[in-house]
């Protein structure tokens, strides 16, 4: 099948890994997958396994580009494009726009987040073949707009393979080697983009609470400040010299490769005050690492409290501490609820199911087509 994927994302995150794992996938079962970018996107080297001209850049910056409508429907009729399958929700109505005008495509939508879509949009995107939720609580949320039928959930998936497979103790001691952490340090990390609602701010004061009764303890706090003028960093890294412990906590913009910095924690700590699923969870959970997540509805449909991670409430920084502190006192009951998350995340969450979903979908929607 010929599938085109649009995503007007800058930045690299969470749903951006979503759809490079997507389309590789395909394009090993070899399906034609093109894809259209902002030109001033910053992550299309990611797919080089596609070629040059599968790329379409087209300025989507809004919710109502006609042009840009006008430019997809075109690329979609040239290439004999079948699926057409927007990723972010200011894409959607140009997709649907250009599925209208190209008349033969059949527009797919994933929805990554749990914010609420606007209720015009149940008309706007009338043409729609199916609406796919990352997750229970989103699929809840597209209840809401469209009709059951239209509505899909398919988790998020990951490589089970590539992390498996992988020398966690020679990673550890890499890591901790290149960033000056001691080997036996207690070193607790969170990773996700620098904005508030990923909960940084609770980590960190979360941190000062744990550093009280583990004064050897380090931090690591990983993500890029998209924002313009990186104030969230700042004032993170404010906050961390208030409390004295610039020494002991590492701040990274990103790691390509998270599988090293996991192998090196001892707890891994998700701090969101919403979370739609939570791919960072995720890789944990595989890493076999402890964790200790706010309860939000992605960390809640990933974890069991007390079998494969600690939850705790939402904007509470204090019940934060207290979890961490458990797990770092009780190393059986570490490695007990990080296997138990690995066991999980191998059994029902693997990369493999979420493309066999994914193709499904499309086949179903390319014989009704026939039919």
């Amino acid at each position: 099948m010929r599938i085109l994927h649009i995503s007007s994302a800058r930045t690299f995150g969470g749903g951006e890994r979503h759809l490079i794992d997507l389309s590789r996938g395909l394009a090993t079962r070899g399906h034609e997958i093109f894809v259209a970018l902002r030109p001033t996107n910053e992550w299309q080297k990611r797919f080089d396994f596609l070629p040059e001209e599968n790329f379409l850049h087209v300025s989507l910056r809004n919710s109502f580009g006609v042009l840009s409508a006008q430019k997809i429907a075109e690329f979609v009729g040239e290439n004999k494009i079948e699926i057409v399958h927007a990723h972010l929700g200011r894409d959607y109505i140009p997709a649907s726009v250009a599925c209208r005008i190209a008349k033969n495509a059949k527009f797919i939508l994933t929805r990554h987040v749990l914010f609420p879509m606007k209720p015009f949009q149940k008309f706007a995107l009338g043409n729609l073949s199916k609406a796919i939720a990352v997750s229970n609580a989103v699929e809840e949320n597209l209840r809401k707009i469209f009709p059951k039928e239209k509505i899909a959930m398919i988790s998020n998936g990951i490589a089970v393979e590539n992390w498996v497979n992988a020398d966690y103790v020679k990673l550890r001691e890499e890591f901790r080697f290149m960033h000056n952490i001691p080997f036996d340090a207690e070193l607790i990390g969170t990773i996700g983009e620098l904005k508030i609602l990923k909960g940084q701010r609770d980590f960190i004061l979360a941190a000062q609470e744990t550093a009280k009764v583990f004064p050897n303890a380090y931090f690591a706090v990983v993500g890029r400040d998209n924002s313009f003028k990186k104030e969230f960093r700042r004032e993170l890294k404010r906050l961390v010299k208030v409390f004295g412990l610039e020494n002991r906590f590492l701040f990274l913009d990103w790691v390509e490769e998270t599988a090293s910095l996991l192998a090196a924690l001892d707890v891994f700590v998700s701090a969101s005050h919403s979370e739609s699923f939570g791919l960072a969870i995720l890789e944990a959970m595989i890493s076999g690492k402890a964790i200790v997540a706010s309860e939000t509805d992605g960390a809640c449909e990933l974890l069991q409290d007390n079998l494969s991670g600690k939850l705790v409430p939402v904007f509470e920084p204090v019940k934060l501490a207290e979890a961490i502190g458990e797990l770092l006192k009780n190393e059986n009951l570490r490695l007990s609820l990080g296997q138990n998350a690995r066991e999980i995340a191998k059994n029902k969450f693997s990369l493999e199911r979420m493309i066999v979903e994914t193709e499904k979908i499309y086949r179903e929607l390319s014989l009704d087509s026939v039919k």
